[in-house]
């Protein structure tokens, strides 16, 4: 078995690019998910390590110092941060010729020859689509054209292609991701704004039945069929856990859409309540009244909820599969029981102009949610979004992130420019924040919860510093000067 080490290389300061991260960006305040997608192969693979280094505040002399000890290094990768991860990769070559590395992760898994010939000699084959079992063969040294979901390069720089592996579907298979976190990362380093802290996060299940032309992991890694590990199972893990992590505040399902299998949440719930964790999880705005009654009996605090758009064009045009008035039947519901809901919203998708802006905006301040997190349109390559940015003429430009990591926008139309719509997240953030109800809101917690008021001053500030980051981006667009202006 060769000696294997799976990588979330530095980056950005702040940037939150795990496998976890819907969009990998540096977010409003100080954000890290948990790496799940690289824990769950240092599960399955004997005596590897994970290194997680954002969170842990790792530099690449302190990458390079671990990595003499390994023969191969899988990396997850991300198209926002795939130019950093190949100067990653370049220098753990320069500084050992005869490591095998690899990059995995959607952006890999739809563009492997394009990058491979981008990193050039930096890497030696990606793993396309769901690859825990795919790193198992590559640590157990099986010959390149042997494991099925490669691509690789051959001792001629050929590119080849071996045949796709099939998606596990019994994924109780599939070892607990928690003795990895328990052995290679510090819980204390994640931090998730609407999440008590500190928390952990992982997935229960994989896959997503919703249609969302934007959304990345269904459809290039997932797919939209949602295979889960049973209840049983899950609850052996929380069991496991429970142990591992006796400081953990609360729990959090990253399943896309935990609650698609309702009879399924609903048994699981059960056990966190017989457990007696705090828990939270991924959730669509289709969720009927019993189902979040039986789920808030049973220790659900909070749902993230994508609302997307408070437009019915585009949600239409994004095919959400949820209506305006559904999401307020729903949010009407949660506040009734007690859930709190983190609602996240989405500015430049598909046919975006001022007015759906507003509308947006207002829908926001309408179902007053515990709180909001604003993205720009990512059309992340593999995506429906992806390809009618291309057949429509509306991608601007390829640069996702500015120099500090935060994100930027890459579509525009013709009502709408690119500056307008980057405006429009930080004039979305300050109404809705900068308003009685919300602050009220907070400022009761911080009264009477001391931790929690040293973390929301913490957590003010920067998310100050990131509105005049924002903004300054903006500026410095305007004037034609490169994004890091002074």
């Amino acid at each position: 078995m060769k000696k294997t080490l799976f990588l979330n290389p530095p980056s950005f300061d702040g940037f939150d690019g795990g496998a976890g991260a819907r969009y990998p960006a540096r977010r409003e305040v100080t954000s890290y998910w948990y790496p799940t997608w690289l824990a769950q192969p240092a599960a399955i693979v004997p005596g590897s390590k994970l290194i997680d280094a954002p969170p842990h505040r790792m530099t690449m002399e302190d990458v390079l110092r671990i990595a003499t000890d390994y023969e191969l290094i899988i990396i997850n990768t991300s198209s926002p941060s795939l130019n950093n991860d190949i100067k990653c990769a370049e220098a753990l070559k320069s500084q050992d010729s005869k490591v095998q590395i690899g990059f995995m992760g959607a952006h890999v898994t739809v563009l492997p020859e394009e990058t491979l010939r981008e990193a050039q000699s930096a890497i030696d084959f990606v793993c396309r689509n769901e690859f825990d079992y795919t790193c198992l063969e590559l640590a157990q040294g099986r010959p390149y054209d042997q494991i099925k979901g490669l691509v690789y390069r051959d001792k001629n720089g050929a590119i080849k292609h071996t045949a796709d592996r099939e998606l596990p579907q019994d994924l109780d298979h599939l070892p607990s991701v928690l003795p990895v976190y328990n052995r290679d990362l510090d819980i204390r380093n994640y931090f998730i704004g609407y999440l008590l802290h500190p928390y952990v996060s992982f997935y229960t299940g994989r896959g997503c039945p919703g249609q969302c032309t934007f959304c990345l992991w269904p459809q290039t890694i997932g797919g939209h069929k949602y295979r889960a590990k049973s209840p049983a199972v899950v609850i052996r893990e929380l069991e496991q856990g429970k142990e591992y992590f006796p400081q953990a505040r609360e729990w959090f399902f990253d399943d896309d859409t935990f609650t698609t299998d309702r009879a399924r949440a609903v048994e699981i719930s059960k056990g966190m309540k017989r457990l007696k964790l705090t828990w939270s999880c991924n959730a669509r705005a289709t969720l009927d009244y019993d189902t979040l009654k039986q789920l808030r009996a049973n220790g659900l605090r909070l749902l993230v909820v994508g609302f997307e758009t408070g437009n019915r064009d585009i949600l239409r045009n994004i095919k959400k599969g949820v209506s305006l008035e559904m999401s307020r039947k729903f949010v009407k519901n949660c506040k009734e029981l007690g859930i709190k809901v983190h609602g996240t919203f989405i500015i430049g998708l598909p046919v975006e102009s001022r007015d759906s802006i507003e509308d947006t905006i207002r829908f926001a301040q309408e179902l007053d949610p515990y709180s909001i997190q604003v993205s720009i349109a990512a059309p992340f390559p593999g995506t429906e979004l992806y390809d009618e940015a291309v057949r429509n003429g509306w991608l601007s430009n390829n640069v996702l992130l500015a120099e500090s990591g935060i994100q930027m926008s890459t579509l525009s139309y013709p009502d709408l420019t690119i500056d307008e719509v980057e405006d429009a997240v930080e004039r979305m953030y300050r109404r809705f924040y900068f308003h009685p109800k919300p602050i009220l809101r907070m400022l009761r917690e911080m009264a009477t919860d001391g931790h929690l008021l040293v973390r929301r001053l913490r957590e003010g500030r920067e998310f100050l510093e990131y509105l005049g980051a924002r903004k300054k981006i903006g500026g410095c667009r305007k004037h034609q000067q490169p994004f890091e202006c002074s």
